[in-house]
């Protein structure tokens, strides 16, 4: 089992508690690391940055080599000229900061980015090349290559819907209907996708979880598949979050070396960060008297962070709002959008052909599972009641079982005329001896 973020939210800054951006932290970490979290060459130096700053604190010259961010793996690609604006910006951008600041910082940049909360589902478009979706806080979208080529807000998508391994989605674009089609490897993942397709705009588009209706798949009346989200939607969470009353809990963070979300991709782990957090209560006054200084110096320090990236994101989203006004494609970063882990759980590697291999030979990229014996057993079963049922389908359809058919139904039909006279013979009788002992009592009381 591991932590992941289903629904990530629209502004971490309204986030109250800091275990929970530290939770929200280490999935962006997670992110940037398989490269879901794309972005251009400035915004990836300043998120590694933060990491870093986060993870080893301030820069000291006696402590850490020449080239230490090389001994660290923080992007999928990590290159020469990265490395080095990540050390620059971490000496002397982030120095001084504690670390629940450098998350902050990071929080604050990645969710201006438009991969930010994106689980991305590999597929084909209608001229069969790779793209990946994704549905964020703001709405559905489509990358493709090194460009976001599609962003439909939740206000203007209608419904989704599948049929085998092909996805629709259906909304409003510049007032004329939008009809966008997508093909999946297999029905399995196509259902999948709708599944998550329906989750992400109940949540986000909601304003009570009271208004969630159960979705149909197909518009034909007794067909497809019905799913219905269950849970709070975002509104609800934030009203809720925005409620609590406690002590905050105590976060124990984990160092670099100790963590495991740099492991190389070529042990197809799936990456996680969770195992030193420990959250507890304070007990003793004096933990709480060093808490409250260390809360209120480090409020002052997100409150100077906010105030320093509020006119930065007002000019982003500014910018971002005029594209999607337009329409117009938006390049998200200098590579090409390819996250290693597209799948859930396994991570695709590209020396196993990468997402074109499960186009082609859907099979192969489960020779793995299917190895399992307890699998192989279940394989087994499902293919045993396969061929019952075929057998069972061919009979219906032979000739010879038409006939058996007909005789087994003349067999009933006899079997209830036989038992209908043999109650009539028991019943007339009875009949006729009331009718008798009734005319003759009605005769007596007329003499």
């Amino acid at each position: 089992m591991c932590f992941r973020v289903k629904f990530y939210p629209q502004e971490p800054i309204k986030i109250k508690e800091e275990l929970t951006r530290y939770l929200l932290y280490l999935q962006l970490k997670r992110d940037v690391y398989h490269g879901r979290l794309l972005c251009p060459f400035a915004d990836a130096a300043y998120l590694g940055a933060c990491i870093v700053q986060a993870e080893l604190g301030d820069y000291d010259p006696e402590e850490h080599p020449a080239d230490y961010i090389s001994d660290f793996k923080l992007f999928p690609k990590q290159s020469l000229k990265l490395e080095r604006k990540i050390m620059e910006i971490h000496q002397n951008e982030l120095r001084g900061q504690c670390p629940a600041l450098a998350e902050l910082n990071l929080l604050q940049r990645a969710h201006t980015l438009d991969t930010y909360g994106v689980d991305p589902h590999p597929c084909k478009d209608f001229t069969g090349s790779t793209a990946f979706l994704g549905f964020t806080a703001r709405g559905f979208v489509v990358f493709q290559g090194n460009k976001r080529i599609q962003l439909l807000k939740w206000a203007d998508v209608s419904k989704f819907k599948f049929e085998g391994k092909t996805f629709y989605v259906i909304g409003v674009q510049r007032e004329k209907k939008l009809v966008l089609t997508f093909h999946t490897s297999t029905p399995a993942a196509c259902k999948h996708l709708w599944k998550c397709a329906v989750e992400n705009q109940a949540f986000y588009k909601c304003a009570k979880s009271s208004q969630i209706k159960t979705v149909s798949s197909s518009s034909i009346f007794f067909k497809g598949s019905r799913f219905r989200y269950s849970g709070r939607v975002a509104k609800e969470v934030i009203e809720a979050s925005s409620k609590i009353q406690r002590e905050p809990p105590v976060v124990h963070r984990s160092q670099f070396g100790q963590s495991r979300s740099f492991i190389s991709l070529s042990h197809k782990q799936l990456i996680m960060n969770m195992e030193p957090l420990l959250p507890a209560l304070s007990s003793s006054r004096e933990n709480r008297d060093s808490s409250e200084r260390e809360n209120h110096v480090q409020d002052r320090r997100e409150d100077e962070a906010a105030n320093r990236t509020r006119a930065d994101e007002e000019m982003r989203e500014i910018h971002v709002d005029h594209e999607d006004e337009a329409c117009a494609a938006l390049t998200i970063s200098d590579t090409a959008y390819s996250p290693c882990a597209s799948m859930v759980p396994t991570p695709v590697e590209e020396s196993q052909g990468g997402l074109d291999l499960q186009f082609q030979s859907p099979a192969r990229l489960l020779k793995e599972l299917h190895a399992d014996p307890e699998m192989q057993l279940e394989l087994q079963a499902e293919r045993e009641r396969e061929v019952a049922r075929e057998v069972f389908r061919q009979s219906l359809c032979s000739p010879s079982s038409g006939r058996q058919q007909m005789q087994v139904c003349l067999r009933s039909a006899a079997r209830l005329v036989v038992m209908a006279t043999g109650l009539l013979m028991i019943l007339l009788p009875l009949l006729l001896v009331l009718l008798d002992s009734n005319g003759g009592s009605f005769l007596a009381l007329a003499l």
